[in-house]
């Protein structure tokens, strides 16, 4: 199942898809471990097989703020970027969902793209999803408002999970959204008392028209 879900990325080459499995390394990792730190170094990049991983930047501050998911079949494009640059990692990589991803060493990385045209078609296309990804990130902080984003990042949850009912705190929302717990907890009563959505212990339920 897996090897099918990672073959989709790589439909036109089978030997690239045998070389990242002989090459790589498997591991499973249970939800809220952290697989790459900020200033880590990057000997590696994963690729998801299984599961969902979310990649986050913490400020200054200590505020941190969601910048994309990373889905099966998807790496890390900041791993790419910072492995091949023998640059610290700038993000933090947490598994959303219980995961399978396949570790690719940074060698390897490197003389791929010089063998396979497939795999730099591959960082190619992932660079270009997460420019657009982050580029609607800087618009949501600049032109919309909490309430919006905050519905927004719902909506995104309920998609990559397939269900209208998410398991979440207030505290966990209000990181990935980069704004205080009270602020969250404040939105989602209001949100909940205009019908959008039913508050639970942990867990939000979308109503039908979201």
């Amino acid at each position: 199942m897996s090897q099918q879900i990672l073959s989709s990325e790589f439909i036109s080459s089978q030997e690239l898809m045998d070389k990242l499995y002989q090459n790589g390394i498997r591991k499973t990792y249970q939800e809220g471990d952290v697989i790459l730190d900020e200033n880590a170094s990057i000997r590696s990049i994963p690729i998801v097989m299984k599961g969902l991983l979310k990649v986050i930047r913490t400020e200054e501050d200590g505020r941190e703020i969601l910048l994309y998911y990373i889905k099966a079949g998807e790496s890390c494009i900041m791993s790419f970027l910072g492995g091949m640059h023998n640059e610290k990692s700038i993000v933090k990589a947490e598994v959303e969902e219980k995961s399978e991803i396949l570790f690719l060493p940074m060698d390897k990385v490197t003389l791929f793209i010089k063998e396979y045209p497939e795999w730099l078609d591959y960082i190619f296309r992932l660079y270009h999803k997460r420019f657009e990804e982050l580029l609607d990130i800087i618009n949501a902080i600049a032109f919309k408002k909490v309430d919006e984003r905050l519905l927004n990042l719902l909506d995104k949850k309920s998609e990559i999970s397939q269900s209208k009912t998410i398991i979440i705190t207030h505290e966990q929302l209000a990181n990935e959204l980069g704004t205080a717990r009270v602020v969250v907890s404040r939105l989602l009563k209001q949100l909940e008392d205009s019908g959008k959505l039913k508050l639970g212990r942990n867990k939000i339920t979308l109503s039908d028209s979201i």
